[in-house]
């Protein structure tokens, strides 16, 4: 069994940049990949969903990608278009304000120049990088995170494991203690028909008659199709585990499954053990479907 919980963090410092790798995995019912980069590396997006679609089949998975460059080439362009119109409207608000005096522009250059610098598009800033040699460098480096998210997953999905057959363990060994008395229930209903009926009819008791009612009662009361069916989901569940590297979905089914039974188990007998070891295996059953939560 996987788990849908893990982490893992991979980092790595180059002479041009630095890029750390962060994977979180929680319990989901499907397959949901996020991915957080830097908006400049954008277009390796997919790459990154295809790795994480490849190493896992449910559960959402947040991966998150950081790069601080150190030396990529700087181009920055200034738009004088954009600068002088900034520059016109300044005058402007200086004149409306009455701060221009006898002519004199009070707008030193000093002034001016720091105010563009906070101004959006005079200034156009881009980095010449090759994508594809940035990529080179982040896939071994997402690669080795990826496979430390996945042992982390398979070394909790092993402590699931061991504690979903244990308790497993437990619903087999309390169906084998019902199993015991399905023929004392079967047994309590012959008798009660037979008492009911001579209660009633003393000695002109007709048989056919005991026997019609008796089989009509054990077709309402008896439990041993539904012994028969738990232990049937019970041993599908023991092979679904066992050999299916994702057995999640289908053995939340299971448990569905077992549960009707066992609630029925409970609903047609009156008798004390039995009872309560339908108590012990609700409780076994349930453990069981809280550890499938995260199974994938």
């Amino acid at each position: 069994m996987i788990s849908m919980t893990g982490y893992a963090y991979r980092e790595k410092t180059g002479q041009d940049f630095s890029v750390s790798v962060e994977i979180k995995g929680y319990n989901n019912r499907y397959l949901d990949i996020y991915v957080n980069l830097p908006s400049r590396f954008s277009a390796m997006e997919m790459k990154v969903r295809e790795q994480m679609a490849c190493a896992c089949g449910r559960g959402k998975i947040e991966v998150y990608i950081r790069i601080r460059e150190h030396n990529a080439p700087v181009n920055i362009s200034v738009n004088k278009n954009m600068a002088k119109a900034y520059y016109d409207a300044m005058i402007v608000i200086a004149d409306e304000l009455g701060f221009n005096k006898e002519g004199q522009n009070v707008i030193d250059e000093k002034t001016f120049i720091a105010s563009l610098m906070k101004m959006d598009e005079v200034f156009e800033i881009e980095k010449n990088r090759d994508d594809e040699h940035y990529w080179q460098e982040i896939e071994p480096l997402l690669q080795e995170a990826v496979k430390a998210f996945c042992a982390e997953r398979e070394r909790e999905g092993k402590h699931m494991e061991d504690d979903i057959l244990a308790n497993l363990e437990m619903i087999e060994s309390s169906v084998k203690i019902v199993h015991s008395f399905a023929p004392v229930i079967e047994n309590g209903i012959k008798e009660n028909i037979k008492a009911r009926f001579a209660e009633l009819l003393g000695n002109q008791v007709d048989e056919n008659r005991v026997l019609a009612e008796t089989a009509s009662l054990l077709l309402k009361y008896t439990i041993s199709e539904e012994i028969s069916r738990l232990n049937s989901h019970l041993n599908e569940f023991r092979a679904e585990a066992k050999n299916k590297p994702r057995p999640g979905k289908k053995l939340d089914f299971l448990c569905q499954e077992m549960n009707r039974e066992i609630n029925t188990i409970g609903s047609k007998s009156a008798i004390i053990e039995v009872s309560g070891e339908v108590v012990k295996m609700k409780e076994a059953l349930e453990n069981i479907r809280e550890q499938l939560r995260n199974v994938e």
